[in-house]
């Protein structure tokens, strides 16, 4: 795991930035598995008709919001957009939600009114203990959806890790780093799916070219 180098006297320089962000990249190889299984899992939520919900707080929300724009839009090839919804991007809702009720309800609420068996809930969360997201996946999983959480630290002790299927926890304690890994992964992530949802050999698994209607073939069965 990535730990702030010590520099007695100051802070740490911008080598030495470059220098703990480059060690936690590295050890991102070990979360190549679990980043895999992530991915097979969304193609087949897509597979079936489902959708993405994702949710974080600050520069995780940031996040959220990007990979669901990757699967809308495109990450590297034209290909059929892909539903993802990112949670933290309507302020009526967000607002009338923490207002009515407590902030710690803001993405369970929307979760709640969503989030079916069919779809997937991924959270960001450097801590893995914001209580938005606690619940957030907490509901997720009440409704029956693949849960999902990008974090970093230790999983040990970790609320939200324990409402979620699968984990990723980035090999970092600064949160600065933590973000940058979650940036990486989420590209990956994105990697994996675009290549699938374009048609591209070996990937998502041995399907050698992805349904393009897949919501009425699964209506149809």
């Amino acid at each position: 795991m990535s730990t702030p180098i010590a520099r007695p006297g100051g802070p740490l320089t911008p080598a030495d930035q470059l220098a703990d962000h480059l060690a936690a990249v590295e050890g991102l190889h070990a979360l190549l598995p679990a980043l895999r299984a992530v991915g097979d899992r969304l193609i087949e939520v897509y597979r079936r008709g489902g959708r993405l919900y994702t949710f974080g707080n600050g520069g995780s929300a940031a996040d959220a919001q990007h990979l669901a724009g990757e699967l809308i839009g495109r990450f590297l090839r034209e290909r059929r957009p892909l539903p993802a919804v990112s949670l933290v991007t309507d302020p009526t809702v967000v607002s009338c939600i923490a207002n009515d009720y407590s902030f710690d309800e803001v993405f369970a609420r929307q979760v709640q009114a969503l989030a079916t068996p069919e779809d997937m809930v991924i959270a960001f969360s450097t801590s893995g203990r914001s209580g938005n997201v606690v619940r957030g996946l907490q509901q997720a999983r009440s409704c029956g959806a693949v849960t999902v959480l990008f974090t970093g630290g230790t999983e040990e002790g970790m609320p939200a890790a324990e409402h979620a299927d699968i984990t990723l926890v980035a090999p970092a304690t600064a949160t600065a780093r933590i973000q940058e890994t979650h940036l990486t992964l989420l590209h990956l992530l994105s990697e994996h799916v675009d290549a699938w949802a374009a048609g591209e050999r070996g990937a998502g698994d041995d399907t050698t070219t992805a349904p393009h209607d897949d919501r009425q073939e699964t209506a149809a069965v």
